[in-house]
């Protein structure tokens, strides 16, 4: 099944500037834990609920006057949205994450996939217990073959 059939399409982007506390009000209003962030029409980054707990948070930041900037992570893993939803699952099971940002051939994001949504869409339990597993499995542990 491709991408593009079990993605979220309706994808709320944040900027870097916008403040912590907006960002997590977003969060609340798309029941998502996940944002892209985008500045001048690129995809520069991810922002997860986590990032505002560990990054910001715990470290005793002003949601108010803290950035998404300084709290995303620059590095964007992503899919394109006419891969399987297989490819997506080992990615998410390598990288050790469970959303991925879905660009077009274009490089524009057009939707966001989770690995719930393989889960609940593909109907492929194998794919979602191997990324689980590989999730699951502390950084730098080789996996099972």
């Amino acid at each position: 099944m491709k991408l593009r059939d079990i993605m979220t399409r309706d994808v709320v982007l944040v900027s870097p500037d916008t403040s912590l506390k907006e960002a997590a009000a977003k969060m609340r209003e798309t029941d998502s834990g996940f944002l892209p962030v985008g500045e001048n029409d690129r995809l520069v980054g991810t922002l997860t609920d986590r990032d505002i707990a560990i990054r910001a948070v715990a470290e005793g930041r002003d949601p108010n006057a803290t950035k998404v900037r300084d709290a995303m992570s620059e590095h964007v893993v992503y899919c394109f949205d006419d891969q399987e939803h297989d490819e997506a699952a080992r990615l998410m099971a390598e990288k050790q994450i469970k959303r991925l940002a879905v660009l077009n051939r274009d490089k524009r994001l057009v939707g966001v996939v989770s690995l719930g949504d393989v889960a609940d869409r593909s109907h492929d339990g194998g794919s979602v217990a191997r990324a689980e597993e590989g999730i699951a499995r502390p950084s730098g542990q080789p996996r099972n073959a």
